[in-house]
């Protein structure tokens, strides 16, 4: 009897990203929404190093803020939508280059203020009591592979 090699898909389709998109309900700074979130939370958010994405004339950075949920083992990170800052590595000659001075990372929702992102693929953010009043309800997205948004989020994963 001959053997047969069973051929493994290892690099296999990747699969979509489960992605929470927030909405302030008011406009707050983020140091105050950490604050309620963690004094309503069993889990602490903290600052941790920002996203940062490289166009061809300015380099934009994201804030991000993480927490560890330890009864579900669960990370939660916490994108801003908007740039906090750049960083202008060449002058544009173009009329027309695309790059301003404030970038998004939904540049279609600019209305999301923050992105949310789990450490689990499925999208269930009911483990964060939402403080009242300053969100909106979590709204589910999809982010598939072929997205540039998707490799960057996963890239600082």
């Amino acid at each position: 009897m001959k053997t047969q090699k069973i051929l493994l898909d290892i690099d296999g389709e990747e699969e979509d990203l489960n992605i929470g998109l927030v909405r302030l309900a008011k406009d707050v700074p983020a140091h105050e929404l950490f604050y309620h979130l963690n004094s309503q939370n069993s889990f602490n958010f903290s600052r941790i190093s920002d996203l940062a994405f490289e166009g061809n004339y300015n380099d934009y950075f994201f804030p991000r803020f993480r927490a560890f949920h330890c009864d579900s083992k669960l990370c939660i990170h916490f994108i801003s939508n908007k740039s906090s800052h750049h960083i202008q590595k060449k002058i544009s000659s173009e009329l027309f280059s695309g790059e301003t001075e404030t970038k998004f990372l939904f540049e279609h929702f600019q209305d999301v203020d923050y992105i949310m992102k789990t450490s689990e693929p499925f999208d269930d953010f009911s483990v964060i009591l939402l403080p009242e009043n300053l969100l909106f309800q979590i709204q589910n997205f999809r982010l598939s592979p072929s997205e540039e948004l998707y490799q960057l989020i996963q890239y600082y994963e």
